[in-house]
């Protein structure tokens, strides 16, 4: 994929240890299990986070270890080029939708991505590296271990730039889900009927997959991404099926507990919005 570096903070809030600018406090979650890891995020008001607790254990354990805050002091952050290519995401996708607000005659109200080592305060409670890249919809902040992209690509099979995109876009549609208030309604809804809870939290993440492909849209049009980048957000839409995670996980598929929905969905929604450029045909609360 083919970016440029932005200026400024880009969106990005820095929390890694790097020697003075904020060390991560204490550690990672406990082994809540996927499916109440997930349901604590969602009633909490966090939106796409993804327990990675099991998937660790049945997979052979975490990825090579983080670089320490004294190994980031010594020298210079390996992370670098992430950050930047990170902060480039946030600011190009928000001036998309920023602009997508002003046509509709609304306006877009910023997120910032926190990216942390381990473990952070959030205004959801906290944010840890075992749950995975997540929205908080009471801070309206998006929160994420860099260490997570290691796993999608050496866990899971979903390497690449646009795959990072991908997640990030994702969780840019969940904010904006919060701004338009259709998470306020699912979360009311799975409240009232949480016989529904289920359904209307992967209807919920299928659209914010679909926003993500709207964004996709526009970085293709302007010919700043290739076939091979796209098969890479095709990749890692599909890693983070439900049944693909569950089957990983456990080595068997219960659809009755999806919250995020099938791979072949995930990548559906992608693609409806990817093609389409239009977030008015990401509806995937009708029918």
């Amino acid at each position: 994929m083919r970016w440029r570096k932005v200026e400024g903070s880009g969106h990005v809030e820095d929390r890694r240890r790097l020697g003075g600018r904020g060390a991560a406090i204490g550690g990672a979650a406990g082994g809540l299990g996927i499916i109440g890891v997930l349901i604590a995020l969602f009633f909490g008001g966090g939106g796409g986070g993804l327990d990675l607790n099991d998937l660790f254990n049945q997979v052979g354990g975490n990825t090579q270890a983080a670089p320490t805050g004294q190994d980031l002091e010594a020298g210079p952050d390996p992370q670098a080029e992430l950050v930047e290519f990170m902060k480039f995401v946030m600011t190009d996708n928000q001036n998309v939708w920023d602009q997508i607000f002003r046509d509709a005659g609304s306006s877009y109200e910023f997120t910032t991505l926190v990216i942390f080592d381990d473990f952070t305060q959030s205004g959801c409670g906290g944010a840890s590296a075992q749950v995975g890249p997540h929205y908080c919809s009471l801070d309206r902040t998006v929160y994420l271990d860099l260490d997570f992209f290691a796993i999608l690509q050496n866990r899971m099979g979903a390497g690449g730039d646009f795959a990072q995109a991908y997640v990030i876009s994702h969780e840019i549609g969940h904010h904006v889900q919060n701004l338009l208030g259709t998470m306020g309604q699912v979360q009311k809804l799975s409240r009232e009927r949480p016989d529904l809870r289920n359904e209307a939290s992967v209807r919920q993440e299928l659209q914010a997959d679909c926003f993500a492909g709207v964004w996709g849209s526009t970085v293709f049009a302007a010919g700043a991404v290739s076939d091979a980048d796209l098969t890479e957000a095709f990749n890692a839409a599909e890693a983070v099926g439900d049944d693909r995670i569950q089957q990983q996980a456990t080595g068997s598929v219960n659809p009755e507990a999806w919250t995020h929905g099938s791979s072949a969905q995930r990548l559906e929604w992608y693609k409806r919005g990817l093609n389409t450029g239009d977030p008015n045909q990401c509806d995937t609360f009708s029918g």
